[in-house]
């Protein structure tokens, strides 16, 4: 299990433990953290689960595939840090990990 802290493109934070094997998606859908939508259930076939993650975290993340970058061209303001939190699983090393949220999601 890692604490994750979510915050919204508002600035409200949610810090929340998501269990160890879910994605960055689902922790934010089962903890119902405005935000995320997860249309397509976690598919990487929809760009609804874009975030930016911290700067700091970039290089300890695996590298985004394929999939995930021709999707996130379907993202709202795309920067360098932006990631889909469907393809990010959770595990104890991702300790502290600070996700933001876009203004909004396609």
């Amino acid at each position: 299990m890692a604490k994750i802290k979510y915050i919204e493109f508002g600035g409200t934070e949610h810090e929340v433990d998501v269990p160890t094997g879910l994605t960055i998606m689902e922790g934010a859908v089962k903890n119902k953290i405005p935000g995320i939508d997860g249309d397509c259930g976690g598919a990487c076939a929809c760009a609804t689960c874009h975030v930016y993650v911290g700067e700091e975290w970039t290089t300890k993340l695996p590298e985004k595939e394929g999939a995930e970058e021709d999707m996130l061209d379907f993202a709202f303001e795309v920067k360098e840090n932006s990631r889909l939190s469907c393809q990010i699983t959770v595990s104890d090393e991702l300790e502290g990990l600070v996700i933001q949220m876009p203004e909004k999601q396609f």
